[in-house]
């Protein structure tokens, strides 16, 4: 987010796209055939998404490069840069730009979030402040970021109904919660304190509070100090199976604001919800 709150980013590069109806529908064999950069910009009331699935053979790794199609990730020495070249839906506008993002000398640990390790997340860099250069449409800023990793050996619904997710930015610090509901009725939280000196820490989680329930009558819940309500400030996406949010959330007696985001992996796995979101996430031999 920038400074001001006007601009925001959010990227989701995917090799075997958890939400694609395509990989579904195709067994979840090949994951490489099913591959897509995930793009929302916001400027103020604007909006921009981006998520067309690419084949196998738009695909290009190596050790220091990911690219599909027209658009890369890289890394050099001291940050990875992703080049856009993406078309938004449904108007079909160009996203063309640059995202730089400093990298810490050396990354956190893979925590895992099943019992059996078969879904694991990594922060390569919880607090840091990300540079935008945006061509199409035009823009440069700078703001607050945060940058993680997410890998899997399974559909995510096999493991899971439910999860909560958020970052919160302190001073000096960042916050970030993750609170599961697996498949099999159990519940798996995570509290972690990110200093700015590299220093990570794990806490107590503050308890829940509930948030209001979105447009398509999404349950959030996040966490808070004891006694003390969170504010949603702002609803960046809405669907029958996910949000993202701005929050204004008491923390450790500071007010933080924090990205947020609701996952309800029951809802998704609906057959008539799958229907819908080739609209969303074009595929690349129909879109471009």
């Amino acid at each position: 987010m920038s400074e001001d709150g006007r601009y925001g980013l959010t990227l989701i590069v995917f090799i075997g796209s958890v939400f694609s109806p395509y990989y579904a529908w195709a067994g979840w064999q090949r994951p490489e055939n099913h591959c897509a950069f995930n793009i929302a910009l916001y400027d103020g009331k604007k909006r921009y998404w981006a998520m067309t699935e690419r084949r196998a053979d738009r695909l290009e790794t190596s050790p220091q490069c990911l690219r599909i199609d027209q658009s890369s990730l890289r890394f050099t020495p001291t940050a990875l840069i992703a080049d856009l070249h993406e078309t938004s839906t449904p108007w079909r506008r160009p996203i063309r730009g640059r995202i730089t993002i400093p990298l810490p000398a050396s990354f956190g640990p893979f925590h895992d979030l099943d019992p059996h390790g078969r879904h694991q997340w990594r922060p390569l860099n919880p607090h840091m402040r990300v540079k935008i250069e945006m061509d199409e449409p035009r823009m440069h800023w700078t703001g607050h970021g945060y940058c993680d990793m997410n890998r899997g050996t399974e559909p995510l619904e096999r493991a899971f109904r439910q999860w909560q997710w958020s970052r919160a930015r302190l001073d000096q610090e960042s916050i970030v919660f993750y609170d599961l509901l697996r498949r099999d009725g159990s519940r798996h939280a995570l509290a972690l304190r990110y200093h700015e000196d590299g220093s990570t820490e794990t806490f107590a989680p503050p308890p829940l509070t509930r948030l209001p329930t979105s447009g398509w009558r999404m349950r959030r819940l996040t966490r808070s100090d004891r006694g003390a309500a969170a504010t949603c400030l702002r609803t960046l996406e809405d669907s029958p199976f996910y949000t993202r949010s701005i929050l204004d959330v008491p923390l450790f007696g500071q007010r933080a604001i924090a990205v947020h985001e609701s996952l309800d992996l029951d809802r998704f796995r609906s057959p008539i919800v799958r229907a819908m979101l080739p609209f969303r996430m074009p595929r690349g031999q129909w879109w471009g």
